[in-house]
């Protein structure tokens, strides 16, 4: 099947171009740029809106197995559908965790069955994240895992912490790491300040972030380690990491659209729904971050999909479960950073697409000839207002909800099959 797609407004990270033109797609693959239409292809007329290679999501969390009643596989899939997100890469923080070969192809075979996207899984650094054991690095690699990490379990052992990297460098592997010190950061769910202070909330100083990531830094020159942070979110952690590239480190980057588009002061009085880990920062910190994206420090934005139900929600701030649903709003979110803060599109896809597919050696993320041909329809200036029972995933909890956006996924495709269609899009 042959679809090509005519005037469109063509976002490609690679080349870092916004253009008119036309995209030729063949067998599921992308074959051809501003060239005619052939015989007998579907035509498909963008209208002028913008088609960009879909979102590569660095860091989603899906309740199956163990919370399906948060999140299931199929739900997350129609989430992400609809959020242009073609491509999840699944956390291992799941009942059992992802941290044998077994579960990690109990995990793949349910999503290939039950999901319209692409669903690539992470696995364990240690047996069940209890940051105890190495858990068989070698075996999941080659089961399928993209990536190691124990998620917002950091490993506190950091003799354990070495091993596992210098294990994962003889093999290849990718670690992600939460840079955070496990021991300022326990119990903390704001950043310090005068607002902690004022609203009497257990707090953390930023500099728990910059000395867990000064650790994993020496760790990974003392290993040669692949490393990637999940979330670097303040201005005191950006000097190191930009030291570690200029050293060649192998490390990259992170930072969720939470924390690239919301401050401390949203908190506002005790809202549950902007509880996250690591918390909310100042508006300095922010802008910083916005900075580092454009700049190109920071390589990945993520949702950082953490699905989480009412009961684990509509509880006192302090015992309040962290996190948001991202998958649906992270398109409309990220288009704050260009209606806002001048960020280009091209810059923007860079961080969610093309990098994140990059650092984990797949093949999507581009418009490129011989690119799959998942690719995402949208209008980056259609207002709406965000309503939070109309989202797909089970759990709703999204510090947007009510709030005035802009940005719309108009249609989304996968391997050249359309698994979204905005109602009213011809």
């Amino acid at each position: 099947m042959s679809i090509w797609f005519h005037n469109a407004r063509l976002i490609d990270p690679e080349t870092g171009t916004d253009s008119i033109g036309t995209l030729l797609v063949q067998g599921g693959q992308i074959t051809e740029r501003d060239g005619p239409c052939p015989d007998g292809a579907e035509a498909v007329d963008c209208g002028g809106k913008c088609l960009a290679p879909g979102i590569v999501d660095l860091g989603v969390q899906v309740g199956e197995p163990g919370a399906q009643h948060k999140e299931s596989l199929r739900t997350a899939g129609l989430a992400a559908a609809r959020g242009g997100v073609t491509t999840i890469i699944m956390r291992p923080d799941t009942d059992p965790a992802i941290d044998t070969p077994e579960v990690l192809e109990y995990v793949t075979r349910r999503a290939t069955a039950r999901t319209p996207v692409n669903i690539r899984a992470m696995a364990a650094l240690t047996r069940g994240r209890a940051g105890r054991e190495m858990s068989e690095i070698g075996l999941l690699l080659d089961a399928g895992a993209v990536a190691f990490t124990d998620g917002d379990r950091v490993v506190g052992n950091t003799r354990l912490l070495a091993r596992c990297m210098a294990y994962a460098k003889g093999l290849g592997a990718l670690i992600i790491g939460h840079p955070q010190d496990p021991g300022l950061s326990a119990g903390a769910c704001a950043t310090s300040g005068k607002f902690a202070s004022l609203r009497g909330l257990p707090a953390v100083s930023p500099m728990a972030e910059r000395m867990g990531f000064d650790r994993d830094m020496g760790l990974v020159e003392m290993t040669g380690a692949r490393y990637h942070a999940d979330q670097i979110t303040c201005a005191r952690s950006l000097p190191a990491l930009e030291r570690a590239k200029a050293n060649g480190l192998d490390v990259t980057a992170g930072i969720s659209i939470h924390h690239l588009t919301l401050n401390d002061l949203d908190l506002g009085d005790y809202r549950t729904f902007f509880k996250f880990t690591p918390p909310l920062r100042s508006e300095d910190d922010r802008r910083a971050m916005v900075q580092a994206v454009g700049d190109g420090l920071i390589d990945v934005i993520c949702s950082m999909h953490t699905p989480q139900d009412e009961e684990s929600k509509r509880l006192p701030f302090e015992e309040a479960a962290a996190g948001a649903v991202g998958l649906q709003t992270l398109l409309p979110a990220a288009m704050r950073l260009y209606h806002s803060e001048g960020l280009a599109l091209p810059a923007i896809w860079r961080a969610l697409s093309l990098n994140p597919a990059q650092r984990l050696g797949l093949d999507c993320g581009r418009l490129a000839s011989g690119a799959p041909a998942d690719l995402v329809l949208f209008d980056p200036d259609a207002p709406f207002v965000l309503d939070r029972f109309a989202l797909q995933s089970k759990s709703r909890n999204t510090p947007f909800d009510g709030a005035r956006m802009e940005g719309r996924v108009l249609a989304s495709w996968v391997g050249g099959a359309r698994i979204y269609h905005h109602e009213g899009q011809g």
